[in-house]
């Protein structure tokens, strides 16, 4: 089952058990989210588009991390009047881990993986 889902402005194909990088969000890392605004939503053959939004689908995502995306370097030149302007952005994001989707068509959840340990090094023999 997968879901189109709106948030920042932009559109994401999500499924349970992806991760994804979102414009900023305003929630504390490890803390559960519900996106309710579902453009469509398909699952096994079935696909449910909603006008705009389908109804009583919500998407239900944890906060992984926040941060920032690769620096994007601007370079703006004027040829032959000496001018050379050099800038750089760096976007800010919200890393979730989609938990679940909830619809008409059924209801998908899955669970977070456990975050990776350092491996230990045993002593030589």
């Amino acid at each position: 089952m997968y879901a189109v889902i709106k948030t920042g402005g932009k559109q994401y194909r999500v499924a349970a058990g992806d991760k994804i990088r979102v414009e900023t969000i305003p929630a504390d890392i490890g803390a559960e989210i519900k996106i309710d605004q579902v453009l469509a939503v398909g699952a096994d053959g079935q696909f449910k588009v909603g006008v705009p939004l389908v109804a009583g689908a919500t998407v239900s995502a944890t906060v992984m991390a926040h941060g920032r995306h690769d620096k994007v370097r601007i370079f703006k030149m004027r040829r032959r009047k000496h001018y050379q302007k050099r800038q750089g952005h760096r976007q800010n994001y919200t890393q979730l881990f989609i938990s679940g989707i909830d619809s008409e068509l059924g209801t998908v959840k899955a669970d977070m993986p456990a975050p990776k340990a350092a491996p230990v090094e045993q002593p030589a023999a």
